[in-house]
């Protein structure tokens, strides 16, 4: 591969894109984008998409990674090898081995849905793919991936041989990279409503209408987590969505489940979802505002032995946390309210901007504000599909506490 500048004759000639002074270190550390405000200069023709090389201010090679002048993160780290051709055979080496990675925890019998590409945390920045028995859901999330969907599509091809691809790109994300959002099939077609095994119990995931992909696959290893704390309790399920924590309670032995989502389709494939599993006599789900229920619930005096909370991410940036903390009080005070001493409350954020330390001191204070006292039984966080990279904290958005409420 030739760079601009080079002296021997062209392969591939890729533009430059060199950092100001410093700019480099979070880069090393292992962090995959450089913003705008690193950038010092751009050396070469250079199209938006456009493979480039990074260096540093002295001109000394970092890698490469593609470049997007329209976004406030211009370039997103490819590789540290200069050399490194970055065409069709590479997608499908860093996806064979994301999904080597995945095969060696789950059993087909018992999980056959997971993420097996997770975006920069996989180094293929942009990108996430899902698996769903035999169907897999993509989205291109950046300009740089999203010039590439045909390498990417292929590879998926080559290394999975899915029976379908279905796109869910309607994501916000889209629009700060200059793209629109897409849905659809982009290989095989059929129906968008697939059954799939987590746990080794049956779910129906609708990959079209569904939130994010269809189903919270971040959570799978903290719904299992509820079989040493739900023998014989009665259980509160808030945003309950398709009924995975309600159903993996009442798997495990609750006597009694009730889920509530103020999603009407979601309540329905809840409903299915317990009828599958053969738990519909002991859950019952209701459409409704958690936010609603909750304080009804505390003022006709409900106790519960055990609440679930997996809310929505209510920070969508650093200026929404200070009302989205507000959010995340109310909801654990009124839970803590419905728990008699010794109560579980399981809890969660899956917003990178609370910090696991911020979201601790929330619960804390509502803990305080409810005249009640946490013990800490598990930290928990999201499952192994969704590995955390070093060096680039976004990747480690779910906060997941399991609490004992004196």
């Amino acid at each position: 591969m030739r760079f601009l500048g080079d002296d021997n004759s062209p392969v591939k000639i890729l533009a430059r894109v060199r950092l100001k002074k410093g700019r480099e270190k979070r880069l090393l550390s292992g962090h995959p984008w450089v913003y705008r405000v690193d950038v010092d200069v751009v050396r070469g023709p250079v199209h938006p998409g456009d493979i480039v090389l990074l260096e540093n201010s002295r001109g000394k090679p970092l890698g490469l990674g593609y470049y997007n002048p329209f976004s406030f993160i211009t370039v997103r780290f490819l590789t540290a090898n200069p050399e490194e051709e970055v065409d069709p055979s590479f997608f499908a080496r860093r996806i064979r081995q994301a999904l080597e990675y995945r095969l060696r925890f789950f059993e087909e019998d018992r999980t056959n849905a997971f993420r097996v590409v997770f975006a920069e945390a996989d180094f293929l920045p942009g990108l996430i793919v899902d698996k769903f028995g035999s169907l897999l859901v993509v989205q291109f999330l950046t300009l740089g991936m999203e010039r590439r969907r045909s390498e990417v599509l292929e590879a998926l091809k080559e290394v999975l041989s899915p029976e379908g691809i279905y796109e869910r790109s309607d994501v916000e994300v889209r629009k700060k990279e200059g793209l629109e959002e897409c849905t659809g099939w982009l290989y095989g077609e059929g129906t968008t409503k697939v059954l799939i095994r987590e746990n080794g119990l049956a779910f129906l995931v609708d990959i079209a209408q569904g939130q994010k992909t269809g189903h919270f696959l971040d959570q799978r290893e903290n719904r299992y987590a509820l079989s040493r704390y739900v023998k014989d309790a009665r259980v509160l399920d808030c945003f309950t969505y398709t009924g995975g924590f309600g159903i993996h309670a009442a798997a495990f032995g609750a006597r009694e489940v009730i889920g509530v989502d103020i999603s009407e389709r979601a309540i329905t494939l809840a409903w299915e979802n317990a009828c599958l599993n053969k738990v519909e006599d002991r859950v019952h789900f209701f459409v409704a505002d958690v936010f609603d229920l909750l304080r009804e619930f505390s003022k006709k005096g409900e106790r519960f032995d055990l609440v679930i909370l997996d809310p929505p991410a209510f920070v969508k940036s650093k200026e929404s946390l200070e009302g989205a903390l507000r959010g995340y009080r109310d909801i654990n005070l009124f839970a803590m309210k419905l728990l008699p001493p010794g109560g579980i409350l399981v809890t969660s954020s899956c917003s990178y901007h609370l910090s696991e330390d911020l979201f601790l001191e929330v619960l804390s204070d509502a803990a305080c504000d409810a005249k009640r006292r946490l013990q800490i039984l598990e930290r928990r966080g999201q499952a192994q599909d969704h590995p955390i990279l070093v060096g680039y904290p976004e990747s480690h958005y779910l906060k997941c506490f399991i609490l004992r409420v004196l």
